[in-house]
């Protein structure tokens, strides 16, 4: 068999690899990042792979927190159909949009390398320079949770909407002030954009700044496809994040964070709690070994149990 030939089956026989994705500048350049990457590791040649931009429902609409409409699952809902019908081969995410519990039909293929985990605040130098009740854009409860617990006399208002078009609102002073990750920021080329806000300050959302690809459970070619671009410290730390977050029951209304670390073969885990007026909040830390599948569990369960029952109840507990 030739090396052509060789090359044509990797990328899917007669047809290119077809990736799915939303069809925001984000969405398409973290697929675009994942194209990049399957070109190189595997030698293809550019047309042997094929974006798939879609509308998500989450891009529809603007004028109401997602918690309060359906989710995460408006992230994803179109791209499953799609993945799920053999229109696309394979759904490119940001992880931290991604619901804890996922169809069974579908598993998590491979994670690029993460980026930036951090927030950055565009509006100010930092939280403790915005103005007495400044307006501060957001639609993460955990944001705004971590906000009101640093600066109580925020006015904090839903904002959504693309990157470009949050910021514009920033500039047309409809906000004083946003938050956005800088992972997003700088895979659109605005490194420049906002101040980095330590995440000692405002621990980040779990997953944040890893991007994801899904495939069909039933479909180990494209799997072995994905394995290939995948990074295992990211994979084991981002699965970490989001068994912390399933043994919380945390949905899109619960002001949580988490961040995994690695180091040799431990895990390093720090998460926090917080009431949705960021009058509350327990965090802690626990190491395990990258296996220990149960830790991630026992951490939650230790902050929910240094809860009190008001903030055991946004959780459901």
């Amino acid at each position: 068999m030739s090396k052509n030939a060789k090359k044509e089956i990797l990328a899917g026989l007669d047809r290119p690899l077809r990736i799915g994705t939303r069809q925001s500048p984000l969405a398409m350049a973290q697929a675009q990042m994942t194209a990049n990457a399957l070109l190189s590791i595997h030698g293809w040649r550019p047309d042997q792979v094929e974006l798939v931009p879609m509308v998500a429902s989450g891009d529809k609409i603007l004028d109401r927190a997602l918690a309060d409409v359906g989710g995460k699952a408006l992230w994803t809902k179109e791209l499953d159909h799609a993945l799920g019908n053999g229109e696309i081969d394979c759904s490119v995410h940001s992880m931290k949009d991604v619901e804890t519990i996922r169809p069974e039909e579908f598993i998590l293929a491979a994670m690029l390398e993460r980026a930036d985990i951090h927030d950055r605040l565009i509006g100010a130098e930092s939280i403790d320079a915005l103005a007495n009740r400044a307006i501060v854009g957001t639609a993460s409860p955990r944001r705004k949770a971590q906000l009101l617990r640093q600066r109580p006399d925020l006015d904090i208002r839903l904002i959504r909407g693309n990157v470009q078009s949050r910021l514009q609102k920033i500039e047309d002073g409809e906000y004083d002030a946003t938050l956005l990750a800088a992972a997003g920021l700088k895979r659109l080329d605005m490194e420049d954009v906002g101040s980095d806000i330590s995440d000692e300050i405002m621990l980040p959302a779990p997953a944040q700044g890893a991007i994801g690809v899904e495939a069909r459970s039933d479909d180990p070619h494209v799997r072995k496809l994905m394995h290939a671009i995948s990074s295992t410290n990211t994979f084991r730390a981002v699965i970490a994040e989001r068994l912390f977050l399933k043994q919380l029951t945390a949905d899109c209304h619960s002001p949580v964070a988490a961040l995994a670390t690695i180091e040799g073969s431990t895990i390093h885990l720090r998460a926090e709690i917080l009431l949705p007026d960021g009058s509350e909040h327990v965090e802690a830390t626990s190491s395990f070994d990258t296996g220990d599948v149960s830790a991630p569990g026992i951490l939650a369960d230790k902050l929910l149990g240094q809860a009190s029952a008001e903030l055991k109840a946004v959780f459901g507990r």
